[in-house]
This record gives structure tokens, C-alpha cells and sequence, in this order.
């Protein structure tokens, strides 16, 4: 017989609502998070956007063919000088974001890290509802001849 595997703790409370920091103030929680489109030859690009919980203020929209864990920190850094340190950082497990460098760098700022679950999409739900919006009202709607018409259209869409 192989062993039983133990129980999985709650990630949600009896009325439904899930365990997690909730934002109780302007730059208290930020999210960021990726979203993955295409242009009309084929190549595919990203966009990191950062958004803030409680007002839900889109902060930045970066678009690349590539983003790094060092353009995510480069990114971040030049949104910390506008806006000031945020309390906590909330995105999935992705590469760009559990990378070595952004934890220690976030960390050496004061800046709390908070993953969600694997798999558990509903726990970063204000990214990805934005996320959501910036697909059904740009990103499927528009044909994105080149990466810089991208980058126009996103700056105004934010």
C-alpha cells in the first residue's frame, strides 16, 4: 500500500473568501504578473504589468520580446523612485519572480514577498482580473504590426 498522503490546509475560510493579506492601504500590497501575446508575424512578447491592490492602479505596462528577472528589478526601480516602497509584493512562482537576485534585492529594500499556491490563479485575482481586461479590451481586438505599436497602445490603454 503506499503511503497516504497528508491533507492539504485550507486556502479558503467558511464564508468562501481566501486566506491572504488583504490590501488596506495605497502601496500596501502591490501585484505584478505576465501576459504573453503576439504580433502579425507570429513572434510572441510579453507584457509585465504591476498593479496596485488597493486602488487598483495600473502602475506600469512593460512590453518586450524578453523580460528577465533583471528587467523585472529594472522596472520595479524605476517605479519605487515615483511611487515609493511598497509593503508587500504579491505575484505567482514564476522564474522572472522567486529569482535569487529580485528576492534579495526586494528584501534588502524591506519589501515582503508574498507567492500564491501553484496552480492557484484566484489568490492573485486583482492581476489577474486586469490581465483579463487588458486581453478582452486591447490584446484581442488589436493587430500588433511591430513591438513598438504595441508599446503605444499599451501606454495609452494604461
Amino acid at each position: 500500500m503506499p503511503n497516504r498522503q497528508p491533507k492539504r490546509g485550507r486556502l479558503w475560510l467558511n464564508d468562501g473568501s481566501c486566506i491572504r493579506l488583504r490590501p488596506q492601504h495605497k502601496d500596501h500590497v502591490w501585484s505584478y504578473d505576465f501576459v504573453v501575446s503576439r504580433t502579425a508575424d507570429g513572434r510572441a512578447f510579453k507584457l509585465l504589468t504591476i498593479l496596485d491592490e488597493h486602488t487598483r492602479e495600473c502602475l506600469a505596462i512593460a512590453v518586450e520580446r524578453r523580460i528577465s528577472s533583471r528587467d523585472v528589478i529594472d522596472r520595479l526601480f524605476d517605479l519605487l523612485a515615483l511611487r515609493g516602497i511598497p509593503e508587500h509584493i504579491r505575484s505567482d512562482n514564476g522564474p522572472e519572480f522567486t529569482a535569487r537576485e529580485v528576492r534579495r534585492w526586494l528584501s534588502h529594500l524591506g519589501v515582503k514577498t508574498l507567492f500564491i499556491e501553484p496552480g492557484s490563479p484566484w489568490e492573485n485575482g486583482y492581476i489577474e482580473s486586469f490581465n483579463g481586461e487588458l486581453r478582452d479590451e486591447l490584446l484581442n481586438r488589436e493587430v500588433f504590426t511591430t513591438l513598438t505599436e504595441a508599446k503605444v497602445l499599451m501606454i495609452s490603454f494604461r
